[in-house]
């Protein structure tokens, strides 16, 4: 059965996550041709922005209407240059525990440094912190939902 090779080694990631873990380190950087990955125990992100290139987050087009007499306006779409963007592979959560109150919620103002949400990978909570001051517009992921590295969050503007 042919694997699908995705374009960042998520094994390499899990065994720098176990040499942190095992060598109570805070941080590991490797880097290797043009990819620079960098694991951190305090949720910096495992690349930089400028190593993103072909890693960038698309979101799935949206299904084509059926045509109608009088169709509603599309709505605009969404500006996500504002996007806290996820630093891994993992499960979101939006508040520390179940039933708790969310960290953030939408017209919230946030400094930066302050957690966001967290995201659970390999049995590890990470608490994702914001990259700058501001007013969150919008929270775009659900609770408790699986998230794919560098898919947009929260919007923070």
């Amino acid at each position: 059965m042919a694997e699908k090779k995705s374009g960042i080694d998520q094994k390499l990631i899990r065994d720098l996550a176990n040499i942190l873990n095992d060598t109570d380190l805070t941080e590991i950087e490797v880097e290797q041709d043009d990819l620079r990955i960098r694991v951190s125990r305090n949720g910096t992100p495992m690349m930089m922005p400028q190593q993103m290139q072909g890693y960038a987050y698309q979101a799935p087009a949206a299904p084509a209407a059926a045509p109608a007499a009088a169709a509603p306006a599309a709505p605009a779409a969404r500006d996500l240059s504002n996007a806290v963007t996820a630093p891994m592979v993992g499960t979101v959560y939006l508040s520390p525990a179940p039933g708790a109150r969310a960290f953030v919620e939408v017209g919230q103002m946030v400094k930066e440094g302050q957690t966001l949400l967290i995201i659970e990978a390999m049995k590890t909570m990470n608490q994702i912190p914001s990259p700058k001051s501001g007013k969150v517009v919008e929270i775009v992921i659900d609770d408790a939902s699986p998230v794919e590295y560098g898919e947009p969050l929260v919007i923070i503007e």
